[in-house]
């Protein structure tokens, strides 16, 4: 598992609970700062380092030796592109975290990366994870989503113009072979009323969101 912290505020304590000896933690620019504050030690870090301090970065580069990448602060990519570029590399399942802060621009790039050729067919499970959500996105096919209380309501966005024959079954609000066009709310705010739940669909894109009050 890795974890990509980016350089949004986050609850720190939150954080901490995500850590395991499988875990690789990433600090991307800032949140390289955030794994150490929560008393955890950064595996890698990237970035261009512009938002933090000269004592900050150096810190970094003490801990973090060898393994942090440092990049131009004037580039064609942002520096969570370029940590999950390396990421994908890994083939392990990615994490996103400290990235839906206040800045819409960067969290819609951020969300931007899940819709990447690169990510989609990389084979590799990528979310984007705060307190309150867990967010993906999935190419045609059929997958199981199993209940959890921790996040009792999942919804379904359609990231490409049309999604066709979209089915799910075991909620609440089920569907049978829906056309659901973007824009439409028809999807959102659903609940797993069965161990599994099942979603599937024949063409589009679309973006699973679990998340909790």
């Amino acid at each position: 598992m890795i974890y990509l912290v980016g350089g949004a505020d986050v609850d720190l304590k939150w954080l901490r609970s995500l850590d395991s000896p499988k875990v690789q933690w990433v600090g991307v620019d800032r949140g390289a700062i955030s794994i150490l504050k929560a008393g955890l030690i950064p595996d890698y870090a990237f970035g261009d380092f512009d938002s933090v301090t000269q004592d900050e970065r150096q810190e970094i580069k003490r801990i973090v030796k060898h393994n942090v990448e440092e990049a131009a602060s004037e580039k064609d990519e942002t520096d969570m592109e370029l940590a999950l570029n390396w990421a994908l590399t890994q083939k392990d399942e990615i994490k996103l975290c400290a990235v839906t802060g206040q800045r819409l621009d960067h969290f819609f790039g951020n969300v931007q990366l899940l819709l990447s050729e690169r990510v989609l067919h990389s084979g590799v499970v990528v979310e984007i994870i705060d307190k309150q959500n867990r967010l993906r996105c999935m190419l045609p096919g059929s997958e199981l989503i199993p209940t959890d209380d921790q996040f009792p309501y999942f919804s379904i966005i359609p990231m490409t113009p049309k999604v066709e024959g979209l089915s799910i079954d075991g909620v609440k609000y089920p569907l049978v072979k829906a056309d659901v066009y973007i824009g439409n709310t028809l999807t959102i705010s659903n609940e797993i009323t069965v161990e599994k739940a099942s979603i599937s669909f024949e063409t589009g894109i679309i973006m699973i969101i679990r998340s909790k009050d």
